[in-house]
């Protein structure tokens, strides 16, 4: 069951991406911006919306460790910013200046890819800001980027309809005709196919304007060396598909298209699980929460839904809450995005001195924070612990199945017969 659990309406334009790390989610738009909001509770952090870029921004991208944001825009630029204060890293000139379609990060954060609407992609060093590679494809424009889940190699897609293959030195190892209409998005399972020994085996999603969602085996052996290999066809949609995205456990695939709607595909055995239409408009963007069965989608509607799976299967265990499950997974740095975004800025360096990570944070209480955590001004204390308490609220009403306005927001039992106080 997948049910919608929030939905964001502050952009001014069709939203055109969002992206998920362990504690944020963004979003951008045509509207020049970048939302960041937090997981916890969906509110929009203090130092929203960041603003520098002076055309369309088309692509934003979280780094693997969450810390760093990358967004790309006409404007030829691709940004880097902080996740923790929205302060400004770097600016990247796309060689050439041409409008950025897209950018993606490599698994370990040490590089950076964008392209750009000349065909070429800029390969980046995201530690120096230096560019590392650069190449291109021929009369067309390069709209998809996805690297491969262990970094050897990234793939790209063109507006021509080429799925191309680079290595991490930027050495062109294939490239095939996926799409005749043109390729819109790409996306990699992070989750390996089986294979012999010597094969490192990995499934790759591609669609485009051909209405069509392409699965491929993208496999790198010893003695052969590199191999694309085209394995199915899902069906669905009757409108071109403008985006596709794997859940973190490989098992399902969003894809978003221009008939309004966003279809879950299950992943062996293949299946359509669920058809969404809520957007009122081209369903632009769709991803995954890491670690978690969240999802959101983005339409030119200028809005985007966050949707919620519910595991039916007990053996799941407490991936029936999935809130609660990656709260607990929250690392100590995931925190302390959490503190910025309750403005308790002054006390992450007392949390990190004492390794609050998600589990710890759920489990402190006013003695703790007293005593163990020696913070001593009453006004922090009862702020914490009732951002704590809005917390487990927050996933109390999720796990409960009961949308969080049906539910009093003092005793947090469902209200039965309420009444509205005149103002």
């Amino acid at each position: 069951m997948v049910r919608l659990i929030h939905t964001l309406a502050d952009h001014g334009d069709d939203v055109s991406c969002c992206a998920f790390s362990a504690a944020l989610l963004a979003t951008c738009s045509l509207d020049k911006t970048i939302r960041l909001y937090s997981l916890s509770d969906f509110a929009e952090l203090p130092y929203s919306p960041l603003k520098f870029h002076t055309y369309a921004v088309h692509c934003c991208c979280f780094s693997p460790s969450g810390h760093v944001l990358a967004s790309c825009s006409t404007d030829g630029t691709t940004v880097l910013w902080s996740s923790h204060n929205g302060h400004t890293l770097t600016v990247l000139e796309q060689p050439g200046g041409s409008p950025v379609r897209v950018c993606c990060f490599s698994p370990d954060s040490a590089y950076l890819a964008s392209g750009a609407a000349d065909g070429s992609v800029a390969l980046w060093n995201a530690q120096t800001y230096k560019l590392y590679r650069c190449g291109s494809v021929k009369d067309s424009s390069l709209v998809a980027c996805a690297f491969s889940p262990d970094g050897g190699l990234f793939v790209t897609g063109s507006s021509g309809g080429d799925l191309t293959v680079w290595d991490d030195r930027m050495r062109c190892l294939h490239s095939e005709k996926a799409h005749d209409l043109g390729i819109t998005c790409c996306s990699f399972s992070s989750q390996p196919l089986s294979g012999g020994e010597g094969l490192q085996s990995y499934q790759l999603a591609s669609c485009g304007q051909d209405c069509e969602i392409k699965l491929w085996a993208v496999t790198i052996t010893r003695v052969l060396g590199f191999e694309l290999k085209y394995k199915s066809t899902l069906s669905g949609h009757c409108a071109p598909v403008l985006a596709c995205a794997f859940s973190h456990d490989g098992k399902m695939l969003a894809s978003g298209s221009v008939d309004k709607s966003v279809i879950i595909h299950g992943i062996g055995p293949q299946s359509v699980l669920h058809t969404l239409t809520q957007h009122t408009r081209y369903v632009t963007t769709c991803a995954f929460a890491p670690n978690t069965l969240l999802l959101a989608t983005g339409s030119m509607d200028k809005t985007v839904n966050i949707w919620q799976f519910d595991l039916e299967t007990p053996s799941q265990g407490s991936m029936n809450d999935p809130l609660k499950h990656f709260t607990e997974e929250w690392s100590e740095e995931d925190v302390s995005v959490w503190l910025r975004a309750q403005g308790l800025e002054d006390l992450v360096g007392i949390f990190r001195a004492n390794n609050i990570d998600g589990k710890e944070l759920l489990h402190l209480t006013k003695e703790s924070l007293a005593g163990d955590l020696k913070i001593e001004s009453l006004g922090l204390r009862s702020k914490v612990l009732r951002s704590i308490e809005e917390l487990r609220a927050k996933m109390d009403s999720l796990s409960s199945g009961i949308p969080d306005e049906f539910i009093c927001p003092i005793t947090r039992e469902l209200m039965k017969d309420p009444i509205i106080a005149s103002g």
